[in-house]
């Protein structure tokens, strides 16, 4: 899979999270179909740390973006919680640093954790987590164990409700590294499906 399928997967199982939450807030299938578009954000952000020219113009887009999406989300939502392109810019955040101070990752991530709990940021301190451990991602029988244990200890914590994301490492060992076609709706889709399905349920109201 190339970064545009994974980008295309990513905004599908979204969106049908998203029509769940909107319109049919009991059927856990949305729910459970959802679960997958996170961890693929992350796998993006963490690719797109690695490769990008210029990771002050990633984060101002991520920035502008966020800030763009949030009426839109509080209002799709009725929350006043960050949405999620700020916990995204704050694991972009944690991955340069990381990168740039690699003797002080472990507290960056901790204190990234830590900030994204103070922030009620959407995914809070399991967020940053999973930037942390897609970024030492490996296709290895360890960082598996790593991967399930971390969703292992979080569903005990606080529930079962992430458990599916468990197998989304399967996506990442079909991923083949190549670009793909470029998305230039990747980052419109956001905000873009957001106002839509509101104007649907204002429609329907």
């Amino acid at each position: 899979m190339s970064s545009y399928h994974i980008k295309a997967l990513a905004a599908v199982t979204m969106l049908v999270d998203h029509i769940g939450v909107v319109f049919f807030p009991e059927a856990i299938a949305f729910r459970i179909v959802g679960r997958i578009s996170f961890p693929l954000f992350i796998w993006l952000l963490v690719q797109g740390e690695a490769h990008t020219k210029d990771v002050g113009r990633y984060g101002l887009r991520l920035a502008v973006l966020g800030v763009v999406s949030q009426p839109i989300y509080q209002l799709t939502f009725a929350t006043a919680r960050p949405n999620i392109l700020f916990e995204l810019l704050l694991g972009l955040i944690c991955l340069r640093l990381a990168r740039g101070f690699p003797r002080f990752q472990l507290p960056i991530w901790i204190a990234g954790a830590g900030l994204s709990e103070l922030l009620a940021m959407g995914y809070s301190s399991y967020g940053i987590g999973l930037v942390a451990l897609t970024r030492y991602y490996r296709p290895t029988v360890l960082w598996g164990l790593a991967w399930v244990g971390f969703h292992l200890l979080w569903a005990w914590v606080e529930g079962p409700f992430q458990l599916p994301a468990i197998a989304v490492p399967l996506i990442f060992w079909l991923a083949n590294g190549e670009r793909g076609p470029k998305a230039r709706w990747f980052y419109a889709f956001y905000p873009g499906h957001l106002a839509l399905l509101w104007l649907i349920r204002q429609g329907l109201n």
